[in-house]
């Protein structure tokens, strides 16, 4: 069933994305557009959205794609969607978005149809913007294509133009004291593509903040720390956490309770942490947090490229 998912596919279709990358590039915004990303403390902003595509065990294939919206400053879930899907598309390293982004973008879409006033004014990604090999990973696809304000939030280092996960870069890793810290991801070819962010004081490993689309690394990496509860900002964090718990509850696996959260997920539904649905690739192959490196992904051309196998309908929290 997963080999469909897994054959590296013709050249003429990779090159057809490299054009098609190269082509929405172009549309990448790099510096603040909206007046609340320019207020210290982000007045203004209301919503933020988080994005995520679970995969079920041992399958490449069948996967859950979930929205989540949450409130600002309070980081309390408004809306979440989840769905489960059947990916067509390969993964290919540098490539992850043309095989997730369109559920992401569909979500969005469905959101915007069901739900237009709680439609999030940025979207935090579990990937790299444009911290990328071609300089466009998968949150400047998911901004330009839904052109949203987009940051791209990295658990690993993507080793990209010089950048290395070596002695130095480990010691730099050391120098962060507390929560806020950072240091410049610079490439050898003297551009800075993100920052390395102690996101939380009892952190021991940074995230890598980089641009997507729409807003400035510096805005990027404050919100980013402010939505920060533990490691992991909090959009990101709910929108893997439901993603895995739909495809708890659409499978039947069992779930243990995740203490203290049984109150973020509606009123009256208690959260599950899930431990049997790993990413694919588990997140620990390399790069930004997906299986090799970044993500980019494809144009409108490829939004029906896969459909969805069952649906779970939007939740609007009230």
């Amino acid at each position: 069933m997963a080999l469909e998912a897994t054959v590296r596919p013709p050249e003429e279709t990779l090159s057809l994305w490299k054009r098609e990358q190269a082509r929405l590039k172009t549309r990448v915004v790099d510096r603040d557009t909206e007046a609340w990303q320019r207020d210290p403390d982000f007045s203004g902003l209301q919503r933020i959205g988080g994005v995520d595509v679970s995969f079920v065990k041992g399958n490449s294939v069948r996967a859950c794609a979930s929205l989540v919206v949450l409130s600002y400053p309070e980081l309390e879930v408004v809306y979440e969607e989840s769905r489960m899907v059947s990916l067509t598309a390969p993964y290919v390293s540098g490539f992850l978005a043309f095989r997730e982004v369109p559920f992401l973008v569909e979500a969005v879409q469905r959101l915007q149809e069901m739900e237009p006033g709680l439609m999030p004014q940025v979207l935090l990604v579990d990937g790299n913007g444009v911290l990328h090999h071609q300089g466009f990973g998968v949150a400047c696809h998911l901004g330009v294509l839904t052109d949203l304000p987009c940051i791209g939030v990295a658990k690993k280092l993507l080793q990209v133009d010089g950048l290395e996960n070596n002695a130095l870069h480990r010691e730099k890793i050391q120098l962060l004291q507390a929560g806020g810290d950072t240091f410049p991801l610079m490439g050898g070819s003297g551009t800075i593509l993100g920052m390395a962010l102690k996101s939380h004081d009892r952190s021991a490993k940074p995230l890598y903040v980089s641009v997507g689309h729409k807003m400035s690394l510096e805005a990027a990496v404050r919100l980013t720390r402010h939505c920060c509860r533990f490691r992991i900002p909090e959009p990101v964090r709910q929108a893997d956490i439901r993603s895995r718990e739909y495809i708890r509850r659409t499978l039947g696996l069992p779930g243990t309770p995740v203490p203290g959260q049984e109150s973020v997920i509606t009123r009256s539904q208690k959260l599950h942490r899930p431990r049997a649905c790993p990413k694919e690739g588990s997140r620990e192959f390399t790069g930004e947090g997906r299986p090799s490196e970044d993500n980019s992904q494809g144009s409108r051309m490829d939004l029906k490229a896969s459909q969805p196998e069952t649906v779970g309908p939007g939740l609007a929290v009230k």
